[in-house]
């Protein structure tokens, strides 16, 4: 294929391989022609590299396995459903390597019913949990999940819940409401019963949150408020010594998920002594505020790491001016240079209508969308963000320090496990940008189009 962007030679031979993606989707992924690397000469837009300044190790990048996702990929023929998952979570061929998720405990908006694994008759007390079952989870969740970990064992699998039982709520609903302090103890041994239950089906439960939101009562789906005192008080007292009675094979514990606008949330938390020494991460959401909220508290609390978890793809402002680029500079380049050592977009998988769902979100998008009519399958602009960096970064890599954005031209790097860099940059400008980049003794110089984004690795030099 012939590059449409400019690549100089500055008097060596080697050569680092471009993939290209445009907002206009001229170029999705495409491989380009390669960047020639030679001697280091710094434009006005200068990419500069500090593989010697490691910073976080990477766990990588993914989505949630919805109620909604599972039900769609469970539709498909048994060719096209394996098909599917092995470019997801595969690294082979196409594969784009997928190796973080998350899944809902109990129904979110995008399951087709409301439940938890706990309703009980008239919302009669179970305190001993007699009716806990992930049956509601079994059909689909289960075996989907089951695939991608079967195609890479390296995937971390992370759960929320989005209401606790209506038995255990202020209300006695799983809309709105808050948790009956006299049902912490109970909601502790639920959440943990959800660790066991999905053990015993071979899925790893590698971290919790305690609520999906905590700061949103949602009006047509489960949800439920847990403010930070709240909070503090359940992991302090409750969850985290159970946690750490389970020694070195319990889950970690992630506070918040929740939007980039509060910070002083996680921070009420982490401020309770008690609670934060339960406290693994701080879960951030992309929905109001910006990445730039997550390294205050990292700072804070640097023993306590930073995980994208939620940031939905959809038809509203500013992704539909913003388009990929601005999905992938939030996301994928600044979440991570502000600390993220994972960053999960929301569904996997959504119908063309933006569902299945009841209640909530009515203009999401998934990474995929699903035709459970014809079983056609489309990538999403979110599958590309998601793919420049989860086909190249594996887990372990590490984010190295590089220079801040300029011009319009962001940039995120990496090195990776077997000492290969990865660059991600993202030109926001509607003109071409032309920029160098220096990673030690050598360098090169590329022209990226307006509104597009690329991928460099390459091999440093002995």
């Amino acid at each position: 294929m012939t590059s449409l962007v400019s690549a100089s030679a500055l008097g060596a031979s080697r050569q680092a391989r471009v993939w290209l993606s445009t907002n206009s989707h001229q170029y999705t992924l495409a491989p380009m022609a390669p960047a020639t690397l030679g001697e280091p000469r710094a434009l006005p837009i200068a990419v500069e590299i500090d593989a010697g300044s490691p910073q976080q190790a990477m766990v990588g990048f993914g989505a949630s396995i919805t109620d909604a996702s599972a039900d769609l990929i469970q539709q498909l023929p048994a060719h096209a459903r394996a098909a599917l998952l092995d470019e997801l979570f595969g690294r082979d061929g196409d594969g784009i390597g997928l190796s973080f998720a998350r899944l809902t405990i109990g129904a979110s908006d995008f399951s087709r019913r409301h439940y938890t694994f706990d309703d009980t008759p008239d919302n009669a007390p179970d305190p001993t949990l007699a009716h806990f079952s992930i049956a509601p989870n079994l059909a689909d969740v289960v075996p989907v999940t089951r695939a991608a970990l079967a195609i890479n064992p390296q995937l971390k699998v992370m759960a929320s819940p989005w209401s606790a039982p209506a038995w255990m709520k202020s209300n006695r609903s799983l809309i709105q409401g808050t948790l009956d302090p006299a049902a912490y103890d109970a909601f502790a041994r639920y959440l943990l019963r959800y660790v066991d239950a999905m053990a015993g089906q071979g899925i790893p439960i590698w971290a919790l949150t305690v609520q999906n939101e905590p700061d949103f009562e949602p009006s047509s789906y489960p949800g439920m408020r847990l403010n930070a005192p709240a909070r503090a008080r359940f992991i302090g007292q409750h969850l985290g010594p159970l946690l750490a009675a389970r020694g070195d094979g319990a889950p970690m514990l992630l506070d918040w998920d929740h939007n980039w606008s509060k910070p002083e949330e996680p921070l009420a938390v982490l401020a309770d002594p008690d609670a934060r020494r339960y406290v693994d991460a701080v879960a951030w959401h992309c929905y109001e505020g910006s990445p730039d909220a997550q390294s205050p508290v990292h700072a804070a609390y640097p023993d306590k790491d930073v995980y994208m978890t939620e940031c939905s793809g959809g038809d509203w402002e500013p992704l539909r001016s913003g388009g990929l680029v601005l999905q992938a500079r939030r996301l994928i380049i600044d979440s991570v240079r502000h600390d993220a050592r994972g960053v999960l977009f929301w569904n996997l998988a959504l119908d063309p209508q933006g569902g299945p769902h009841a209640g909530g979100c009515g203009t999401c998008r998934g990474v995929v969308t699903i035709d459970p009519a014809s079983g056609q399958v489309t990538r999403t602009d979110d599958y590309t963000a998601l793919a420049h960096a989860s086909r190249f970064v594996p887990p372990g890599a590490h984010r190295v320090a590089s220079s801040a954005a300029m011009d319009g031209v962001d940039n995120v790097a990496f090195v990776n496990p077997d000492g290969g860099r990865v660059l991600v940059v993202a030109n926001s400008a509607p003109v071409p940008r032309t920029f160098s980049v220096r990673d030690g003794n050598q360098g090169f110089r590329y022209t990226l189009p307006g509104r597009s984004l690329a991928t460099f690795t390459w091999t440093p030099s002995p």
